[in-house]
Protein backbone atom coordinates (compact mmCIF):
# COMPACT_ATOMS: atom_id res chain seq x y z
CA UNK A 1 0.00 0.00 0.00
CA UNK A 2 0.86 3.51 -0.77
CA UNK A 3 -0.25 6.99 -0.48
CA UNK A 4 -2.02 8.42 -3.43
CA UNK A 5 0.69 10.41 -5.29
CA UNK A 6 -2.55 12.77 -6.22
CA UNK A 7 -2.39 13.21 -2.08
CA UNK A 8 -1.22 16.92 -1.02
CA UNK A 9 0.59 17.31 2.56
CA UNK A 10 1.43 20.43 4.40
CA UNK A 11 4.34 20.47 6.98
CA UNK A 12 1.38 21.44 9.75
CA UNK A 13 -0.55 18.09 9.46
CA UNK A 14 -2.95 19.47 6.49
CA UNK A 15 -3.93 16.32 4.27
CA UNK A 16 -5.57 17.16 1.72
CA UNK A 17 -7.13 14.78 -1.64
CA UNK A 18 -7.97 16.37 -4.40
CA UNK A 19 -9.86 13.62 -6.03
CA UNK A 20 -13.03 13.41 -3.85
CA UNK A 21 -12.37 17.07 -2.17
CA UNK A 22 -11.59 15.79 1.10
CA UNK A 23 -9.21 17.50 3.84
CA UNK A 24 -8.24 15.91 6.79
CA UNK A 25 -5.38 16.61 10.08
CA UNK A 26 -2.79 14.58 10.89
CA UNK A 27 -0.83 15.05 14.38
CA UNK A 28 3.00 15.01 13.88
CA UNK A 29 3.71 11.20 14.19
CA UNK A 30 1.11 10.85 11.71
CA UNK A 31 2.75 12.88 9.30
CA UNK A 32 5.81 10.87 9.44
CA UNK A 33 4.23 8.31 8.92
CA UNK A 34 2.20 9.44 5.88
CA UNK A 35 5.52 11.46 4.53
CA UNK A 36 7.17 7.87 4.86
CA UNK A 37 4.46 5.96 2.85
CA UNK A 38 4.26 8.68 -0.14
CA UNK A 39 8.33 8.24 -0.45
CA UNK A 40 7.21 4.19 -0.68
CA UNK A 41 9.36 3.30 2.68
CA UNK A 42 8.44 -0.50 3.77
CA UNK A 43 6.13 -1.01 6.17
CA UNK A 44 8.24 -2.77 8.35
CA UNK A 45 11.26 0.35 8.50
CA UNK A 46 8.65 2.70 9.03
CA UNK A 47 7.66 0.72 12.07
CA UNK A 48 11.54 0.14 13.38
CA UNK A 49 11.73 3.64 13.21
CA UNK A 50 8.92 4.59 15.23
CA UNK A 51 9.59 1.73 17.95
CA UNK A 52 13.18 3.29 17.84
CA UNK A 53 12.09 7.07 17.84
CA UNK A 54 9.32 6.63 20.86
CA UNK A 55 8.65 5.22 23.92
CA UNK A 56 6.39 2.50 22.94
CA UNK A 57 6.81 -1.09 22.23
CA UNK A 58 6.57 -3.16 19.30
CA UNK A 59 2.87 -3.98 20.19
CA UNK A 60 1.43 -1.08 20.29
CA UNK A 61 3.41 0.12 17.18
CA UNK A 62 2.24 -2.73 14.90
CA UNK A 63 -1.25 -2.45 16.30
CA UNK A 64 -1.31 1.35 15.83
CA UNK A 65 0.69 1.01 12.56
CA UNK A 66 -2.14 -0.89 11.17
CA UNK A 67 -5.56 1.13 12.77
CA UNK A 68 -3.75 4.25 10.63
CA UNK A 69 -3.14 2.53 7.28
CA UNK A 70 -6.53 0.80 7.29
CA UNK A 71 -7.94 4.16 8.03
CA UNK A 72 -6.09 5.78 5.16
CA UNK A 73 -7.27 3.13 2.94
CA UNK A 74 -10.88 4.41 4.38
CA UNK A 75 -10.62 7.71 3.79
CA UNK A 76 -9.49 6.69 0.25
CA UNK A 77 -5.69 7.99 0.18
CA UNK A 78 -4.14 5.02 -0.76
CA UNK A 79 -3.62 2.49 -3.84
CA UNK A 80 -2.79 -1.16 -3.99
CA UNK A 81 1.10 -1.77 -4.98
CA UNK A 82 1.61 -2.87 -7.93
CA UNK A 83 2.64 -6.62 -8.12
Amino acid sequence: MKIKKNIALSDTGFVFNPSTGDSFSVNPIGLEILRKLKDNEPHEKIKKHLLDSYSTDADSVEKDFYDFTKMLEQLQLTEADAK
